[in-house]
C-alpha cells in the first residue's frame, strides 16, 4: 500500500510539471494610458493588441486614467505594469522635483521614447512677435497652473535668459489660450501637443498667427541642461498662413515600465512593438512615427533591461 501511494504521488508530480511545462497561464497587465478622447488611450488600445496578438499568451489591457502623473503612480504602487506618459513628467517623478517636489516615485524604468509632442509658441501677427526674446513684456499664457506646459514655458524662456517676470503671464488652457489670441487678450501662448493643435487651427484660420522659432546655441543648451528635449521641426503648412519650417523642441510621449518585471517579458513586449510598426501604423497615425532607432533618444529615466537586451541584439548602443 506504502508503495502505490508513492507511485501515485510521482505520478501526479510528473503529470503537474508536464501540464505545467506544456501550457503557461495568461500573463495579465495593464497599460495606463489616458482620457478615452485623447491620444494615449487610442494609441494604447492600438499597441495592446499587437502585443496580445504577437506574443503568446499575453493579456494587456489599455487602461483610462488622467494620464501622466498618474500612470507613474500606478506603476509605482503595482496597479500597472506599463504606461504611455511624458518623458519630462518621468523625469519629475523620477527626480522627484517640479511637478513631484518632494514626491519621488520608486520602482521607474523606459522601455523607450514613442513620438514627439512639440512644445509650439504660437503669436499674433500684431504682437510683432518673432523671436522668444520678443516674448519679453508681452502677455504670454504658459498652459494650465502646475501643468506640463508650465514648466515648459519656464525652461524655454530661462534657454533665453528670462522668467516669468519678464512677461505678463497667464494660466490657461489651450482652447482659452487660442481664444484669448483671437480676441487680443493675449499676444502668444504655449502649447505642448502633436501637431497639427486643434486650438492653434482655429486660430489660424479666424485670425492668424505666427510660430516662433527655438533654435541656435539657446536650443543646444536647453537640450544639454534637460535630457528630455528633442530638437524637430513643424513642417510648413501645418497651420493655415504659416507656411515655412520652424525649427522647435519636442518632449516625447514614453512607454514607461515597472523596473520589477522579468526582463524576458519587457525583452518580448519591446521586441514585438518595433518590429510590427507598420502593423500598428495601421491601426493608429502614431504608429508611422515609431522607431527602435528614435525610442533610445530624449530618456533621463534608466532603460528596463529587457529593453537594453532587445536594443543591442539589433546595434543599437544603450546602457
Amino acid at each position: 500500500m506504502k508503495k502505490l501511494t508513492v507511485v501515485l504521488v510521482a505520478l501526479l508530480l510528473a503529470t503537474t510539471m508536464i501540464f505545467a511545462g506544456g501550457k503557461k497561464e495568461n500573463t495579465n497587465f495593464i497599460l495606463a494610458t489616458g482620457g478615452t478622447s485623447g491620444t494615449y488611450y487610442s494609441f494604447g488600445g492600438a499597441l495592446a493588441n499587437i502585443w496580445n496578438t504577437k506574443i503568446e499568451n499575453m493579456n494587456v489591457t489599455a487602461q483610462s486614467t488622467g494620464a501622466s502623473a498618474e500612470n507613474l503612480r500606478l506603476i509605482s504602487k503595482g496597479d500597472a505594469e506599463f504606461a504611455i506618459v511624458q518623458n519630462d513628467v518621468m523625469d519629475y517623478a523620477y527626480k522627484g522635483i517640479d511637478l513631484f517636489a518632494g514626491e519621488k516615485v520608486s520602482g521607474l524604468a523606459t522601455i523607450g521614447t514613442l513620438y514627439p509632442e512639440v512644445v509650439q509658441i504660437a503669436a499674433t501677427k500684431e504682437s510683432g512677435i518673432k523671436s522668444v526674446a520678443d516674448l519679453k513684456g508681452k502677455r504670454v499664457s504658459v498652459g494650465d497652473l502646475g501643468s506640463g506646459v508650465e514648466f515648459n514655458a519656464k525652461q524655454i524662456l530661462e534657454g533665453y535668459g528670462m522668467t516669468f517676470d519678464d512677461i505678463k503671464k497667464s494660466n490657461l488652457s489651450f482652447k482659452e489660450s487660442g481664444d484669448g489670441l483671437q480676441n487680443g487678450q493675449l499676444d502668444a501662448c504655449f502649447v505642448t501637443a502633436g501637431v497639427p493643435n486643434a486650438a492653434l487651427q482655429e486660430l489660424a484660420i479666424s485670425a492668424g498667427l505666427v510660430l516662433v522659432p527655438v533654435t541656435g546655441a539657446e536650443a543646444d543648451a536647453i537640450c544639454a541642461k534637460y535630457g528630455y528635449y528633442t530638437k524637430t521641426t513643424i513642417p510648413g503648412g501645418t497651420y493655415k498662413g504659416a507656411d515655412e519650417d520652424v525649427p522647435a523642441l519636442a518632449i516625447k510621449a514614453t512607454l514607461a515600465v515597472s523596473e520589477s518585471l522579468s526582463e524576458d517579458i519587457v525583452y518580448n513586449i519591446t521586441k514585438a512593438m518595433f518590429e510590427n510598426t507598420a502593423e500598428l501604423a495601421l491601426s493608429h497615425a502614431k504608429g508611422k512615427e515609431i522607431s527602435a532607432e528614435a525610442a533610445i533618444t530624449g530618456v533621463s529615466v534608466p532603460f528596463h533591461p529587457g529593453a537594453v537586451k532587445y536594443y543591442k541584439e539589433i546595434g543599437l548602443n544603450v546602457k
